[in-house]
């Protein structure tokens, strides 16, 4: 990893960005269908770019550390984190879809994002989850 940018007004965007995507992250935990993980991801991401200690905590922190550090070293999602990524895909744009535009335009780039979004999940690594890994090993 590079470390943090630079530009002192560069740096502070992405560390907005970065708390922005957090706060999102930590809404996710109380309300179902708002995602958690990615925007923990990208808030990874902007701390990676903007803060080395933001990014420290964010890496070591007990609710969050363990989806960076997987997805740093490639390891991927769980079946059951995949499933409920999706899900969480497939309800946020049905309700944005259903509810919250007419135009025939906006449904369709929205389906289309929807599927481009779920199919990015889909296809990352597959990580064996730990009741499995502790089954391989007796």
């Amino acid at each position: 990893m590079a470390g943090p940018v630079r530009n002192p007004v560069l740096r502070g965007v992405l560390l907005s960005l970065g708390f922005l995507w957090l706060g999102i992250g930590f809404v996710g935990i109380a309300l179902p269908g708002i995602p958690t993980t990615a925007p923990v991801l990208l808030a990874a991401f902007f701390f990676s770019k903007s803060s080395q200690r933001f990014d420290d905590w964010l890496v070591n922190n007990r609710l969050f550390g363990g989806v960076v550090r997987d997805w740093r070293a490639g390891r991927g999602f769980t079946v059951r984190a995949k499933v409920a990524a999706v899900a969480a895909i497939a309800l946020t744009f049905f309700i944005t879809i259903t509810f919250a535009t007419d135009s025939t335009a906006v449904r369709v780039l929205l389906v289309l994002l929807a599927v481009a979004v779920a199919t990015f999940v889909v296809t990352r690594p597959t990580k064996k989850a730990v009741q499995e890994r502790s089954a391989e090993t007796v």
